[in-house]
């Protein structure tokens, strides 16, 4: 599995995949969803597929897939190893959602929240599958939220697929615990091989497990923060965990309307802080370069 598309730039989201078999276009097929990386505050959530012919389920059995979260990563990789080894008849793709795709989703001004996320690439990754040309008959998906639920809405948007949603899938079904190795590994080697944009100077970049409960992932987090910036995107912003440390560790903004307030009086514009001096010869920061910034001295 290559991971170079999304490395070369992990602010996003990349879509990766094996090739098709012909068996998978030729008759029909299973596809298992599963993801990982749902829960840490750090690194990306990947979500994966795989799928392969009805008649070829028993050689898939074979295969003696587990459900990842109960395999060390070592395990995983050899198990992926076998799939990849198997591709005459077994198919796969990921979709890797970074952390701050991930963020800036969840904080938009529309509601858009994790479930929504989640159940929005699952259905793109069926609908890439489907457009690659496979054939699939029948779906099962491990569950996010109500299972009922997620199990109309995709009938909805598949109605000519069989589709059956079930809570801990990925130990239940041989194609949803195929998925759930693809989805975990692309993740693990995502995050073992990420690229920090920022310059972190001198600070570890030991984290732990990544979950918000784990003290060293929380102290990495405290050392790893910019008190104007914030975080590197490696970090989930909108995480709870993360916005507890913004706000203890972090310089405070306030955005007052001062205009009609008396108390505020004679305290400067917003403005005059971003006007340019034209004795400054300092380069502005590269957040701001980014995002095509420029300071202004009047609206």
């Amino acid at each position: 599995m290559e991971l170079g598309e999304f490395e070369r730039d992990n602010a996003g989201s990349c879509r990766l995949g094996s090739p098709v078999p012909e068996l998978c276009r030729a008759g029909p097929c299973c596809l298992g969803i599963d993801e990982a990386g749902r829960g840490p505050v750090l690194g990306p959530m990947v979500y994966g597929v795989c799928y392969c012919p009805l008649a070829k389920q028993e050689e898939l059995g074979a295969l003696k897939m587990a459900d990842s979260k109960t395999l060390t990563e070592a395990e995983r990789e050899k198990l992926f190893g076998t799939l990849d080894r198997a591709r005459d008849f077994v198919g796969w793709a990921v979709h890797i959602l970074s952390p701050n795709l991930i963020s800036t989703s969840m904080q938009q001004r529309a509601k858009y929240n994790l479930n929504a996320l989640s159940h929005d690439t699952a259905i793109g990754l069926i609908q890439h599958v489907l457009d690659a040309g496979v054939h699939v008959a029948e779906v099962f998906v491990d569950t996010v939220g109500p299972a009922e639920k997620y199990q109309e809405k995709l009938k909805r948007h598949f109605p000519e697929l069989e589709v059956t949603v079930r809570p801990k899938a990925d130990s239940l079904f041989p194609i949803v615990s195929a998925a759930s190795i693809c989805a975990k590994v692309a993740r693990d080697r995502a995050v073992k091989n990420w690229t920090f944009l920022e310059d972190l100077g001198d600070v570890s970049v030991e984290y732990g497990s990544g979950y918000p409960n784990d003290p060293k992932t929380k102290e990495g987090l405290a050392q790893c923060l910019d008190p104007v910036f914030g975080y590197p995107q490696f970090v989930r912003f909108s995480w709870s965990t993360a916005q507890t440390i913004l706000e203890s560790k972090a310089v405070p903004v306030r955005w007052d309307d001062s205009e009609d307030d008396p108390a505020q009086k004679g305290t400067r514009s917003v403005l005059s802080f971003f006007a340019r001096k034209e004795s400054s010869k300092s380069q502005p920061h590269r957040f701001f370069h980014e995002r095509k910034l420029e300071t202004v001295t009047g609206l």
